[in-house]
């Protein structure tokens, strides 16, 4: 069975939790500042946003607006935005990323595994043969081979290609 780690994972949430009152996506989505906060995609029910610590490159979160902690919560107009967004964004990743395939899901409650139960995400974490090493294990270091900004601006450029439009 293979296994995909992130130990780093339990430290971040642990003081995001502490210092945010509400939702850490909340926060980040009324900040208006889309790059600082990596948000590439901007529907009228839903954002997609880079994870902050990615279990792989291209690890992002689909999420609609406002906080509710499952799926059954969303209005039907949000759960139809938060699918389509879900599908464009994969779209996106296979344009820029080519992976060879994803992992797909939602954790709802922290049991489940959700970080944030409070607002409800959908994790699309790009994989390829061979992405798993032994750095995480050894070293207690993830690879990312490329940098959250750089990979900002691919999928907000190839957004923006296809919309000929910006996201405000």
């Amino acid at each position: 069975m293979d296994k995909l780690w992130a130990p780093w994972r339990v430290p971040y949430i642990t003081k995001i939790v502490k210092q945010t009152k509400g939702s850490v996506f909340s926060k980040i989505f009324k900040e208006k500042n889309d790059k600082k906060n990596y948000i590439f995609i901007l529907t009228k029910y839903s954002f997609s946003v880079l994870n902050l610590y990615p279990y792989n490159n291209g690890h992002v979160l689909v999420l609609p607006k406002r906080q509710v902690k499952d799926l059954s919560d969303l209005r039907r107009e949000e759960r139809d935005d938060l699918m389509d967004l879900l599908e464009e964004t994969k779209s996106l990743l296979d344009e820029v990323l080519k992976p060879a395939g994803y992992n797909i899901g939602i954790n709802i409650g922290r049991i489940a595994g959700a970080g944030f139960p409070q607002h409800l995400h959908i994790h699309i974490v790009p994989r390829w043969k061979g992405d798993a090493n032994f750095m995480p294990v050894v070293a207690n270091t993830k690879v990312i081979s490329q940098s959250l900004d750089t990979l900002y601006q691919k999928l907000v450029d190839a957004y923006k290609k296809r919309h000929r439009r910006t996201r405000r």
